[in-house]
């Protein structure tokens, strides 16, 4: 009979990762048996100089004092502790909701193998199962998404070492705490709708959901196991649900499995030493983060402009869509404010979307090539806390500095383009609150590099013309083009009348400062920003319900333009997220 003082039965990342820490934590007897003739990640295995016997069929498993016996078909295993971290067959777990029958074909439940590729994948999930799909998909060359729907601390380290990696590399793009509660069909393609809507709605080729299984039978019996444990030595890894269950074991979260191990049979072993402070911020900048500020210019204190360089990959995207942005909750604030957050998030990053803006003008005052720059631009503003909000990113943001590293996402992209200007004589009027400006920079200077003759117009109110600080290149674009227009309208600059946008439309002003005709048939208009100006509306059937206040969407409506709704596009064009 072999002595071993743990076994691990299952070579996935869980099992792996409970071996490798027990072995690091100096267990010098640790084997890992596995069913097939592989393991996932096969590298940890060389990496971690790993035990690991494949082929191996367990037949029983049960209890001689404070030991386990495992009587497999290559011999009798006795062994202080044995870890079950096999996924059991099992029927998987559907998503909440209904999927448009037009679209299930791009819909996979569970894992199964993906349509030829590269594809852009959205993938549903919040355990290891999820992480390796995802890591797969990668590796075929596809743009992906993970949706992580679990709690971090129920990983396992390999599972997060992947999740760093592919953040690293910009392979994949992680939404943590956020998952689709929707899906509609737009165009013969998925569209995921979030839950949180700081997350823009987003169009895949494929989603797959790996929201665990339903085991409806013993999990042992299964493979033909017979159990009879009654020392409270064997333990049951968890994935992202309790679906490994069996009154001889013990149920363990993946991400804490050695440490409860530790505890509980190998005490002798002491706990690991957490690192200083300074030096696990230093540690986890490196883990998370994967581009550079190049450029960072405060038009004034609170409103900025910061230009980010990827450290892999390029800068490319279409002219009005946007990126992820991410610093670490362990970053220091600008302000007093408290993060309502518990230990678990500390070493998370924070992320927000932002549109890409662009400096229109190059160092030479011709208008910017996208295609030449390395990095991408970010119109910025601090946001202060308020009794019912205390942001997380830009109070962090507000102290970095030219040089220092930030998280890129990696998936750049957005509907809201120039894509519905065809005709180059048209009229593209553009209007803005704040930041929301950003994406319509790009977008002119885009319009303007193509030719485009018809009038442009772009309009952006402000607080106060201090927070226009794109104003001086506007003006030169003015005096160079004749057929560009950029009005500025503050609302709390002394001796300047407050104008709104939604009511210079009504009142037929918006022509004349603009100096053109709102004509339906020939104007594209584009909103961006703050979502009371814009007055989105949802649909009953084909008819519009707007929200009050009314907004800018309204008053174009009752001008006769078609605002843009999926599936139908319209003549006015507008962000979804904020």
């Amino acid at each position: 009979m072999i002595d071993i003082d743990l076994v691990v039965i299952g070579g996935n990342t869980a099992g792996l990762s409970l071996a490798a820490e027990a072995q690091e934590a100096g267990l010098p007897r640790v084997l890992v048996l596995e069913r097939s003739s592989t393991v996932t990640p096969h590298e940890a295995v060389g990496r971690y100089r790993l035990d690991v016997r494949y082929l191996v069929e367990i037949t029983a498993i049960t209890s001689e004092a404070d030991f386990v016996v495992l009587q497999t078909n290559d011999g009798a295993i006795l062994s202080r502790a044995v870890a079950y971290a096999e996924v059991p067959a099992g029927r998987p777990v559907r998503p909440g909701y209904s999927i448009p029958e037009s679209i299930v074909d791009q819909i996979q439940v569970g894992e199964m193998g993906l349509p030829d590729g590269p594809i852009d994948v959205l993938v549903v999930g919040g355990g290891e199962q999820a992480i390796e799909f995802a890591e797969k998909a990668t590796e075929r060359g596809d743009q992906v998404v993970l949706a992580l729907t679990g709690s971090a601390d129920r990983l396992s380290r390999l599972a997060r070492e992947t999740l760093t990696t592919l953040e690293m590399g910009r392979h994949a793009t992680i939404f943590w705490h956020t998952q689709p509660n929707g899906i509609d069909d737009v165009g013969g393609h998925p569209m995921a709708i979030f839950e949180d809507r700081r997350t823009p709605d987003l169009q895949f080729d494929h989603v797959v959901y790996s929201l665990g299984l339903d085991v409806a039978d013993d999990a042992f019996a299964q493979r033909n196991t017979t159990v009879d444990v009654t020392n409270g030595r064997l333990f049951l890894l968890q994935d992202i649900e309790e679906h490994i269950s069996h009154p001889a074991g013990r149920l363990v979260p993946a991400g804490n499995a050695w440490s409860t191990l530790r505890d509980l049979v190998f005490s002798e072993l002491p706990a690991p030493i957490p690192l200083p402070t300074v030096d696990r911020a230093e540690e986890l900048r490196t883990r998370h983060y994967n581009a550079t500020i190049t450029h960072f210019e405060k038009a004034h204190s609170d409103l900025w402009l910061i230009r980010v360089k990827p450290d892999v990959g390029d800068a490319s995207h279409r002219a009005g869509q946007y990126a992820t942005l991410g610093l670490g909750y362990w970053e220091a604030r600008i302000d007093a404010a408290a993060d309502p957050i518990d230990q678990e998030r500390q070493e998370k990053l924070v992320r927000r979307s932002y549109s890409i803006s662009s400096p229109i003008l190059d160092t030479t005052g011709y208008l910017v090539d996208p295609h030449e720059t390395e990095d991408l631009e970010f119109y910025i503003v601090l946001v202060p806390p308020s009794d019912n909000r205390v942001p997380a990113l830009t109070p962090r943001l507000a102290l970095k500095d030219v040089g220092d590293r930030i998280y890129l996402g990696p998936r750049i992209t957005g509907r809201y383009t120039l894509a519905p200007v065809q005709d180059p004589g048209s009229t593209v009027v553009f209007l803005a609150t704040g930041t929301g400006e950003a994406p319509h920079n790009a977008m002119i200077t885009e319009l303007l590099r193509k030719g485009h003759h018809g009038p442009i117009v772009s309009v952006v109110t402000v607080r106060n013309l201090s927070d226009l600080a794109y104003s001086d290149t506007h003006r030169r674009l003015e005096a160079r083009y004749p057929n560009y227009r950029y009005v500025a309208l503050p609302t709390r600059e002394p001796g300047v009348p407050k104008r709104y946008i939604q009511e210079l439309i009504d009142s037929g002003e918006l022509a004349k400062v603009s100096g053109t005709d709102l004509t339906p048939a020939t104007t594209q208009v584009f909103l961006c920003g703050n979502p009371a100006m814009i007055g989105p509306p949802e649909w009953d059937g084909d008819n519009p319900v707007f929200p009050q206040p009314r907004g800018a969407v309204e008053a174009l409506f009752d001008l006769g333009f078609k605002p843009d709704r999926r599936g139908h596009p319209g003549t006015v064009h507008f962000e979804e997220y904020w």
